[in-house]
């Protein structure tokens, strides 16, 4: 047998038949109360959401059932390679598929590699530094004298010039 039950318009709780009160305002808009608490405080204009035991500030605040299938699905960040600057996709997957003694082994290759590169750059700066040698090496230029007496630098003298 079912029960034909309505719900309150403020408190949203169920009312069955023989309980609760029905308004009727001007405009002609049926309101039904559970009780005259409810009845009351719909009349006082007070909002439902601010009262804790009613549905809506349950509603509101997250509060009684949740339903599984209304809740959102979070998604689950996938891994994706990027490609760093000095080196593609291509080249990461291969240094992440070596093993470690070889990936050891390509690094101590490579660091030679960078100490051989060092060692030529600094030979050959030193060559270049004995092929500069300078062109003036046996006549010594004289300085000009720092007082300024032949340069005319020195302060002027504005009322001498008249």
């Amino acid at each position: 047998m079912v029960i034909k039950t309505e719900l309150c318009v403020f408190t949203e709780y169920r009312i069955y038949p023989g309980r609760g009160e029905r308004f009727i305002a001007k405009d002609g808009k049926v309101s039904f109360f559970i009780g005259s608490k409810a009845k009351s405080l719909f009349h006082q204009r007070l909002k439902p959401v601010k009262l804790r035991w009613t549905q809506a500030w349950r509603r509101m605040n997250k509060k009684g059932k949740t339903d599984d299938s209304a809740k959102k699905k979070t998604r689950k960040a996938k891994k994706f390679q990027k490609a760093v600057v000095g080196m593609s996709v291509e080249d990461l997957q291969k240094k992440k598929a070596m093993k470690t003694e070889i990936r050891q082994q390509a690094a101590a290759a490579e660091a030679a590699k960078a100490a051989k590169a060092k060692a030529a750059a600094k030979t050959k700066a030193k060559s270049k530094a004995a092929a500069a040698v300078p062109k003036n090496k046996g006549k010594d230029v004289p300085k000009a004298p720092k007082g300024g007496a032949a340069g005319g630098g020195g302060k002027k003298d504005f009322k001498a010039r008249k």
